[in-house]
């Protein structure tokens, strides 16, 4: 196989304080992409670090009485455990004060000296101090840094200068050939602004900081952040030194991701930097947004920092990292909220877990080993098709938008291939999980899910290493010594795409969709679930075939379901004028019009309005056309029936219930009292049971001629009058007072 190579980085971060949450956002971000190109076999760098020289770090250890490097060695030591601790898979970290970058960056700056792009002059402006960042008074914002919006002093020192101005064409003409290079795209047109509006050489060289590295030939001078700081991406390498050999192998990176706020150094300073030592730019850089708490950007000087470890003992790392990728697009600044770490928590993770906690269960009662068995595709049922379907498509899906760095959107799709497992294939496919012995049916149940499972496991795992590994370790390694000894040394999953079945999916989306609107009318009508309906009618753009409406008919309990053109029958709609519009247009017709719109036949009228876009009113005045923004459109439904309607759907409920609809109804409360009896009484799922039972004579009559149907779903031996049972319980059903008992058999 070709030896593909990925080299990914983050940003090297500034130790002068313990990090906060929010730095740990960048730094998951590239451990996921770094995960995935290692399970697509690429040969992967992800080079991480801590940017130590300067004047804050000088100040910060001075008024802890110990020297520079103490100071930061103490708080790189946190930061390694915050990584460690978080799971990321960083393969080399850099520090600015290490030897080797030491005397590579002195090479660097000489070699940029003597060819004349870095030369000594006087600076005098506006600096920041949190920044480190030096401003004209045409970039200040009010008057205040507008990087961080903090103070800025008047500064004025002899230092060396990089001749950035010297580049500014050449970096507009490189940004114009590759579109793709600043993302988002929007911070690539400020940048356009930035350069266009005079680019000023770069300060590269202080002499009021003594903690920094010394300018070789000029030993009063220490050079600055920027020279320093961003040649960490090639010193890393070995260029212009002999600790590391690789840089031919891995450069140029291919993302730089970054903080907004220094989009800019990385996406000007540096490719100039780069275009001056005549080496390639890196392929992309990506700049994300800011974490916020409390309104504001998440920073040490602002004091409004969420401790990470405080974060991760209380939701877990899986569970902030999943946070940070579906929080919002990475550019667009996030607000820090534990409420939202655990909606994610539940949402997304909880439902992963119970899937496989229910898989588990059930394997384990029937001593399952997926090893035995192979997944016969031609025998699997209609469910087991789409759900294998489903996570072809979403495979495919994620895979894509992780290649092009499209963490948010991949973490989507692995949310709704879950949500779509646990909550339609897994509810709708249980009671095969129940049957005895381990017919076909029940085997392609079997090994559908645990391929959904370990699957989409794979496919998630660069995100949330540590519960992929877990349920990985449980359903793979521990049935197959010879697989890979960790999920994240298993290849990314190869879509399958004879299993993806678009008109399948189409389907099923189409059935959901109509499930989802029965509900609604469920509701409206106040009827539960439980309580039988006879007649359902569906208005829709196709009709589905018999498995599907047997499927819909199942999951709303409805006796039939037809598809019909025609829904007159049950709704009508009601139209009255849209006086914002239709006072200007028409005003001296207002109460004709209103009239008019209150005497239509309500169905013939929308059927009008459907086939020519207007409704006519000649009867008013000839030059009247009312378009569908002209009116109040009021659908309504006639009695015993309700309706909901979309655009292009209609679902009507027939809620005129039969007395057998209703005996029907109570049976289904009957069987789902005693399922929660026996949840409270702490019997197992496959203990068989004793039911007892006193009521009135409706309640006996109702046990009676329903008798095996209950036991059946309930795994009783026997029904009794009496009230003998281990555990009793009163019930209120349907307004009849009911007292049920059950017993271990």
């Amino acid at each position: 196989m070709e030896n593909k190579k990925f080299y990914i980085t983050t940003p090297i971060y500034y130790p002068s304080d313990k990090l906060h949450i929010g730095h740990s956002y960048t730094t998951v971000a590239c451990d996921a992409l770094a995960r995935y190109k290692r399970m697509q076999g690429y040969d992967v760098m992800f080079l991480t670090g801590t940017d130590e020289h300067g004047q804050k770090i000088q100040d910060k250890a001075a008024a802890k009485g110990v020297t520079p490097k103490e100071y930061v060695d103490a708080i790189v030591a946190t930061v390694k455990d915050l990584w460690k601790t978080m799971d990321v898979s960083y393969d080399r970290f850099i520090r600015t004060t290490d030897d080797y970058h030491v005397k590579s960056v002195q090479k660097i700056f000489t070699k940029l000296h003597d060819q004349g792009d870095i030369y000594k002059s006087t600076y005098k402006g506006m600096y920041c101090k949190p920044c480190e960042s030096f401003w004209t008074e045409a970039q200040l914002k009010d008057g205040k840094c507008p990087d961080c919006g903090g103070p800025v002093y008047e500064a004025e020192e002899e230092a060396y200068f990089f001749k950035t101005s010297k580049y500014a064409d050449r970096l507009l003409k490189y940004y114009d050939e590759h579109p793709d290079f600043i993302q988002p795209a929007t911070r690539k047109n400020e940048m356009i602004a930035f350069i266009k509006q005079g680019l000023q050489d770069t300060c590269v060289s202080r002499t009021s900081v003594s903690w920094g590295i010394q300018v070789p030939f000029d030993p009063k001078h220490t050079i600055y952040v920027w020279i320093d700081a961003l040649s960490n991406y090639i010193t890393a390498l070995g260029y212009d030194n002999d600790t590391y050999h690789d840089f031919d192998k891995y450069w140029p990176a291919d993302i730089h991701m970054v903080g907004k706020e220094i989009l800019r150094f990385h996406t000007i300073i540096w490719p100039a930097m780069l275009m001056a030592l005549d080496l390639p730019l890196p392929t992309k850089v990506f700049g994300h947004g800011w974490l916020l708490l409390n309104g504001g950007k998440m920073s040490k000087s602002k004091g409004n920092a969420v401790d990470p470890f405080d974060a991760l003992e209380t939701y877990g790392a899986d569970a902030i990292r999943w946070y940070f990728y579906t929080a919002s697009a990475p550019w667009i600044p996030k607000r820090f909220s534990g409420k939202l770490v655990q909606e994610g928590q539940r949402k997304f993770m909880g439902t992963l877990w119970n899937t496989y906690a229910f898989f588990v269960l059930y394997a384990n009662i029937d001593e399952f080993d997926a090893t035995k068995y192979t997944l016969e595709y031609d025998k699997l049922s209609v469910m087991d098709k789409w759900i294998l379907s489903r996570l072809n498509s979403a495979v495919k899906d994620v895979d894509d938008n992780l290649a092009n760095y499209r963490i948010p959107e991949a973490a989507k799709g692995l949310d709704a291939f879950v949500d779509d497992m646990s909550n339609w294939y897994v509810r709708r496919s249980r009671e095969r999980f129940w049957a005895k012995g381990m017919e076909q049916d029940k085997i392609n149940a079997y090994m559908t899910l645990y391929t959904c499972l370990v699957t989409i496991c794979k496919a998630a795992a660069p995100m949330i290493p540590f519960m992929t590994e877990e349920i990985y370790q449980n359903l793979v390694r521990s049935i197959d010594a010879a697989a890979p000894e960790s999920i994240h040394l298993c290849d990314y999953p190869v879509v399958n795409e004879a299993w993806i079945d678009k008109e399948l999916e189409s389907n099923m989306d189409e059935l959901l969709k109509i499930v989802v609107m029965g509900r609604a009318c469920r509701n409206t009508a106040n009827i539960k679930n439980r309580q039988p309906i006879g007649q359902m009618y569906v208005k829709a753009e196709k009709d589905l075939p018999a498995f599907y409406m047997d499927i819909i008919a199942d999951e709303l309990n409805v006796k039939k379901v037809t598809f019909t053109g025609d829904v007159a029958d049950f709704t009508t709609y009601t139209f009255k004028p849209q006086l914002r519009t239709v006072g200007p247009k028409y005003g001296k017709f207002l109460k004709g019009i209103q009239q008019a719109l209150a005497d239509l036949d309500g169905n013939a009228a929308m059927a009008g309005l459907k086939a020519d876009g207007v409704l006519r009113l000649p009867e008013v005045d000839a030059s009247i056309e009312l378009s569908e923004e002209d009116l109040l459109i009021t659908m309504t439904q006639k009695e015993g029936y309700v309706t909901e309607n979309d655009a292009d759907m209609t679902v009507v409920l027939d809620t005129n219930l039969t007395e057998e609809l209703l005996e029907e109804g109570f049976v289904r409360e009957l069987i789902s009292k005693i399922q929660t009896m026996r949840k409270e009484a702490d019997f197992e799922v496959m203990d068989q049971i004793k039911v007892f039972y006193q009521g009135a004579e409706k309640v006996g009559h109702i046990f009676a001629e329903n008798c095996d149907t209950i036991k059946k779903e309930v795994l009783a031996t026997e029904i009794t009058a009496g009230d003998q049972g281990e555990y009793n319980k009163e019930w209120n059903i349907n307004g009849e007072k009911v007292t049920l008992g059950v017993s271990k058999q």
